[in-house]
């Protein structure tokens, strides 16, 4: 595919978009096998099938929407939805009953929260300087970081308040409890002054996180906890945890710079690459296992439907882990794993819930 040389260019038609973004710095040069990067935000395939039209537009007007879109980070939030879905589901699915009002007030709650740690953690990186080369940081963007700061801790409080809401319905304080200790958790993770993140352990507390989610979603609904909650929290957790392990291949620099020890510093670019597969392929046998043991229902079968998205994240790896402006969109490529492996998770609960209806 020939492009017009231009500053920058609009893309008015991008088959199999991963996210929308018709956004694609000529700077950048489409990836191979028809991949191309519109910046620092998305990941699209360009069919060699389709020719784009495309039209001139204002380089300075298209950069700071595109930072302020990478900034933002809408995709992110599939992995703050996805948790409390399946744990809501898996619990109307086990015990007949769904309250809409709390499933509501729980996904409000958990965007928060997500917000929360996203602008938290672009403050806490403003102070090792570790996103100095981070254009599409909001403290960057603004220049603004008490700002910045006290939006996230407004976002914290109405989480929380949230949550707390929940447990005045319910009479019953563990969702909040456990809602609290994934908060903890996620300080630990870039708070100062533990910043275990830079220590490699960010991995770890995303999993245990975003599993506690999907336990606490549940027990919001059910006021018990099951063998089935704690499964699917782990393959919810892993899937989430690929996200964040996918976000440090690009920045090995930096990260060595600011002295994070992330994984992919501790085992190379390249042992991570090898390592991927291997945290793909456990939410396979954590899923076989689930249903070979009677924990998952038969229907949940349709999440090896996302075993061709897993693949494809592994190959795009491996081949361009070692060559930053080729795999940093691998984070992205990663949510669009996690959000089809929990919607297909959805998918599998709402079957049998729906059959049983007629």
């Amino acid at each position: 595919m020939e492009v017009p040389a231009s500053p920058w260019l609009r893309f008015k038609h991008a088959p199999l978009p991963l996210f929308p973004c018709d956004l694609l710095p000529v700077s950048h040069p489409p990836y191979p096998n028809g991949y191309a990067s519109c910046g620092f935000y998305s990941y699209g395939r360009i069919s060699p099938m389709t020719t784009p039209t495309v039209e001139r537009i204002s380089a300075d007007s298209l950069t700071r929407k595109s930072l302020w879109l990478a900034a933002i980070k809408p995709p992110m939030y599939s992995v703050a939805v996805i948790p409390i879905l399946v744990g809501s589901l898996l619990a109307w699915l086990e015990t007949g009953r769904l309250d809409g009002r709390i499933l509501g007030i729980f996904l409000i709650s958990a965007v928060l929260l997500l917000v929360w740690e996203n602008l938290s953690n672009d403050v806490y990186d403003a102070d090792t300087g570790i996103d100095k080369n981070k254009h599409h940081s909001l403290v960057n963007l603004t220049k603004n970081q008490p700002l910045i700061f006290w939006l996230g801790n407004i976002s914290l409080v109405l989480g929380v308040m949230g949550v707390l809401a929940i447990t005045l319905l319910q009479q019953d304080f563990t969702v909040l409890g456990l809602i609290l200790l994934c908060c903890a958790l996620g300080y630990l993770y870039q708070g100062p002054p533990f910043r275990l993140g830079y220590q490699g352990l960010g991995e770890p507390l995303c999993f245990i996180s975003f599993g506690l989610g999907v336990a606490a979603a549940y027990y919001a609904q059910a006021q018990t906890f099951s063998l089935s909650c704690w499964g699917l929290g782990a393959i919810i957790g892993m899937a989430t945890t690929l996200v964040l392990f996918c976000s440090h291949f690009h920045q090995v620099s930096d990260d060595v710079a600011a002295g994070k020890r992330s994984p992919i510093v501790r085992l190379g670019t390249l042992g991570g690459a090898n390592l991927l597969p291997w945290l793909c392929g456990s939410i396979f046998v954590m899923l076989l296992g689930g249903l070979l043991l009677g924990f998952f229902p038969v229907s949940l079968m349709l999440v090896l439907a996302s075993a061709p998205f897993a693949l494809q994240l592994c190959r795009h790896v491996k081949l361009y882990h070692d060559q930053p402006e080729l795999v940093q969109n691998a984070k992205f490529v990663a949510i669009r794993f996690q959000f089809c492996c929990g919607i297909l998770v959805c998918l599998g609960l709402l079957l049998p819930i729906t059959l049983r209806s007629f």
